[in-house]
């Protein structure tokens, strides 16, 4: 009787596991669209763009000075307003700028949320009209997490001249591990299992399609690699591995004391001493030497 008893707990403990890890798998790959209100600038243009079946990206367009031109893609749960910032420390360096929502977050439309794979199309569609709307100019990426994971992602993407990768996940199987592991310690593991066999069933997605790790060579352009010292989200490890699988030229800026947050937010003053000095040998003094 005990043994029925130790059975049928553990069985109701499974059930409960497996119920759970459901509910937070659709949580996870839910799609969240809010209104993000006016632009913050009276110059600014609303881009609206097709980027597939049931996919459309919404945005913001600041025309520049002929310097270069930039995409930013913000991360998950998020929309354009968290890159406002560097839009406009890199406006006023006279770079034109693309601000927009990743699909399934801000107004941008889609099904799913897929973790920057789906997503990737809507950088494709970004990135065909910055090449159409800034002809003959340099155009550089700067993407955060989920923004960088769906650059990095893009299959067929238009060649771009610079990228600043912020705290990317190299597997989507790490990236899950390590979020639990935060929350539930030791049983991170195996219950990072159970949410990653939901993805072929919810979405159509093998975990492999998720790996910007293996992807990341592909990019040919000069890199910047940035991520925070103290971020369990993507581990300093993590970004270490990232950085060896990516070409040369590349750079690394382990940013001290910051944990998986908004590193122009965090340090300001370095991030655009950092990155404006990257994008000024990539873009403006391309863009000023071929002139």
């Amino acid at each position: 009787m005990r043994g029925q008893t130790l059975l049928l707990a553990l069985a109701a403990i499974l059930i409960l596991g497996a119920a759970a890890t459901w509910l937070a798998g659709s949580s996870l790959t839910a799609v969240r669209r809010q209104s993000v209100g006016p632009a913050p600038w009276a110059q600014a243009h609303t881009v609206s763009l097709a980027a597939g079946a049931q996919l459309r990206v919404e945005g913001w367009f600041l025309a520049g000075q002929g310097r270069g031109a930039i995409l930013l893609l913000h991360g998950i749960r998020s929309d354009r307003r968290a890159m406002v910032g560097r839009a406009r420390f890199l406006h006023a360096q006279g770079y034109a700028v693309l601000l927009v929502d990743l699909p399934g977050q801000g107004e941008s439309m889609a099904p799913a949320v897929t973790f920057g794979l789906r997503e990737s199309e809507g950088v494709r569609a970004a990135l065909d009209w910055l090449r159409r709307e800034a002809p003959g100019q340099r155009i550089g990426v700067i993407g955060t997490s989920l923004g960088a994971a769906a650059l990095v992602l893009c299959r067929d993407c238009p060649p771009v001249d610079a990228v600043v990768l912020e705290s990317m996940y190299p597997t989507i199987e790490e990236a899950v591990e390590d979020r639990l592991r935060m929350r539930v310690g030791a049983l991170g593991k195996p219950l990072s299992r159970l949410l990653l066999w939901q993805l072929p069933l919810r979405l159509g997605i093998q975990p492999a399609q998720l790996h910007p790790i293996a992807r990341l060579p592909e990019i040919a352009a000069p890199l910047l690699i940035a991520a925070g010292s103290a971020d369990l989200h993507t581990t300093l490890a993590e970004t270490q591995r990232i950085f060896a699988a990516a070409r040369e030229p590349k750079s690394l800026w382990v940013v001290g004391g910051a944990a998986h947050v908004d590193l122009h937010a965090y340090a300001p003053a370095e991030y655009e001493r950092r990155i404006g000095d990257f994008l000024e040998r990539h873009l403006a003094e391309q863009a000023s030497t071929s002139e």
